[in-house]
């Protein structure tokens, strides 16, 4: 008997909670998934990043030894100004002389990658002025940037995810959530298609270094705004059209984020992932609760008035004496 009561009071603390219990499953689940993900990358990339250690260990004594006029300090000193440098998107070899990070083009496309919050890292301000301008200018121009890429994607849903889903669904008479879901795939399938697949065969092309895996990574590390900064396109010594090429990029990444944000919210208004958002929401509050609330507010109001009898006849004497006194008919605007 004692079993099945706690049973029973068990099943029902549950329902009640039931999207706190959600809640928990999901912060769970994201937390093992983040360790799911280092336990992977740990065991992949270490094995690669000890053997380039060995690899530069061997090459710094291999120069050692045939340099023997060179110290190891005077080397050490050498090499953490040039890794400095590099780090602010400034090489020293003379292939690298030639591209200027800092020109018209090159400047255009930083912009897009800071308000875009991608941020490849590659470059980076040199001066305190800059840095105190980007600061400024990351904190107008992301919040307006968010503002502009809402409003575009609002006016490109109403043509290309509104309109065609109630077409089919309104001519042709298709189910309106089945309609939806083959639109998404539809949309989804061009989108991987024309910002994924055929860009990352063009930068293959252009780019020497790169085969089609590392472009398409490069494809999406950007338009996922992630911006690793490991693969940046346009910076070879011998880019041809290198300015172009660096305005053809930005545009590519401002359209490619507004068509992943248009694929994104057409995913979102679907049905099936407005139910499976709404498990792990907090529910609002009834009306029901709304009305017992009122109830107990005006409960509380009378009690507060029945407390005073005598005042309260006194008040409805008064208004009746004024009734009696003042009526419609004495009253020419009333009448």
């Amino acid at each position: 008997m004692l079993q099945s009561l706690a049973s029973n009071s068990c099943v029902r603390l549950i329902q009640t909670h039931k999207s706190t219990w959600y809640f928990i499953s999901l912060v769970l689940g994201y937390i093992l998934y983040l360790i799911f993900g280092a336990v992977v990358f740990s065991s992949v990339e270490l094995p690669y990043e000890d053997l380039l250690r060995q690899e530069l260990r061997a090459i710094k004594k291999q120069f050692l030894q045939e340099n023997e006029c060179i110290s190891e300090e005077r080397l050490e000193r050498f090499l953490k100004r040039a890794l400095d440098a590099s780090n602010y998107g400034v090489s020293i070899l003379n292939n690298a002389s030639v591209n200027w990070n800092w020109d018209f083009t090159s400047a255009l496309f930083f912009a897009s990658t800071v308000l875009s919050t991608t941020g490849y890292g590659h470059t980076a301000p040199l001066s305190d002025g800059g840095k105190a301008f980007c600061i400024i200018y990351s904190v107008i121009g992301i919040p307006f940037t968010l503002l502009f890429l809402t409003a575009v994607v609002q006016r490109i849903m109403v043509f290309s995810t509104r309109r065609p889903i109630a077409y089919f669904h309104t001519n042709w008479g298709f189910s309106k959530p089945l309609v939806a879901i083959v639109h998404a795939a539809v949309l989804a399938v061009l989108a991987v298609s024309c910002f994924f697949i055929i860009p990352a065969a063009i930068f293959s092309a252009l780019e020497e270094n790169w085969n089609f895996l590392e472009s398409f990574y490069f494809c999406f590390i950007s338009l996922s705004t992630i911006g690793l900064g490991d693969y940046v396109p346009g910076e070879a010594a011998n880019q041809k059209f290198r300015e172009l090429y660096k305005v053809g990029i930005t545009v590519y990444l401002i359209l490619g984020l507004i068509v992943m944000l248009v694929v994104l919210e057409t995913f979102c208004e679907l049905q099936q992932l407005k139910q499976l958002r709404k498990m792990f929401y907090l529910k609002k509050e009834k009306p029901q609760d709304r009305m017992a609330i009122l109830e107990h507010d005006h409960l509380s109001f009378t009690t507060v008035s029945d407390r005073s009898p005598g005042q309260h006849e006194e008040k409805s004497h008064g208004f009746e004496g004024l009734h009696s006194t003042h009526t419609s008919h004495d009253d020419p605007i009333l009448q």
